[in-house]
């Protein structure tokens, strides 16, 4: 059976993940093992194991860190809380926090001086939103839908503000945002310019390579945010999509009468398991492989001075 695959670009890596593993590879280098990382680093447990056999150790909380070690912050950010506890333990932090997710804090803090309370759109649970949530004093209300409006009892008047988890898209937002906006005229936001390039690039790809695949792939962790939403925008497009962790979860029963596949990856997932996933259906069927490049990114973070 013939099988075109679609390679659509932008996938995989973004700035920040690459720059939150390169953090932790030079560390390694320059320190020596073991370093620790509070939480996964980036959402993939292949980049996860892979830097654990170099000798990084993921620890869930600061106090499973000895004293006087290296810890390094996952990209997701964390709370003022646990940024003040590291010091506590005279742990030396390095901070992996995408500069995006880092803009998003300050921000919020920015609202915060103005007397401003804060309505944060994202999902409950989400490491990233518990960062946010705790860079500021005051309590901040996360909303991750429509509905979730309805249930909020500030006054048509009140100083409001919102901020967003990165790995929601422009597209994810618009209509909570639109809602927000009618509900509470006067509420301020940040300028759609700030939304992350890489979870905006990836999906509109996704749609891009939609329109001319039966079925997509996209490689990435089940926990992972971006992912998972790229996913639902193949299914909303009407195309049988699965989210797979490696070509180890494909099916070959999901490619009965189909010819065209299309293959992407979350922000997190590295680029060996997108070749790993083109040679395995190369072995199964007569494949020709497009690229469909349809976004250039360029965009580099820079990691610790000390690191460099």
């Amino acid at each position: 059976m013939n099988l075109d695959i679609y390679l659509v670009s932008p996938r995989g890596f973004c700035a920040g993940v690459e720059r939150a593993i390169s953090i932790v590879e030079k560390a390694l280098e320059k320190y020596g093992a073991p370093i620790y990382v509070r939480h996964e680093i980036v959402h993939n447990k292949i980049v996860v194991e892979n830097l654990r056999k170099k000798g990084a150790v993921f620890v869930k909380e600061v106090n499973e860190v000895p004293e006087n070690s290296i810890i390094i912050f996952s990209a997701h950010g964390v709370s003022e809380k646990i940024e003040d506890l590291a010091k506590d333990y005279n742990l030396k932090i390095l901070d992996a926090t995408c500069p995006l997710v880092t803009k998003v804090h300050l921000e919020a803090q920015r609202h915060e001086k103005k007397g401003k309370k804060i309505i944060l759109i994202g999902h409950a649970g989400h490491p990233e939103v518990e960062g946010t949530s705790g860079r500021v004093k005051s309590s901040v209300t996360l909303i991750s839908s429509r509905e979730d409006i309805d249930k909020l009892n500030f006054k048509a008047d009140e100083e409001l503000a919102y901020v967003t988890q990165t790995t929601l898209s422009l597209d994810d937002t618009k209509n909570i945002i639109e809602k927000l906006k009618e509900r509470f005229p006067q509420i301020e936001g940040p300028d759609t310019k700030n939304i992350c390039y890489a979870t905006q690039n990836r999906q509109n790809a996704a749609k891009e390579m939609a329109r001319i695949v039966d079925l997509i792939l996209v490689i990435g962790a089940q926990n992972s945010s971006n992912s998972n939403r790229l996913k639902d925008i193949g299914l909303e497009l009407g195309r049988r999509s699965y989210l797979i962790n490696s070509f180890q979860d494909i099916n070959l029963e999901w490619f009965n009468k189909i010819n065209k596949v299309g293959i992407t990856a979350g922000a997190s997932a590295p680029e060996s398991l997108v070749i790993e996933a083109v040679d395995f259906l190369s072995t199964k069927f007569r494949t020709t492989i497009h690229k469909l490049d349809l976004i250039e990114e360029n965009i580099k973070f820079n990691i610790p001075l000390e690191l460099r």
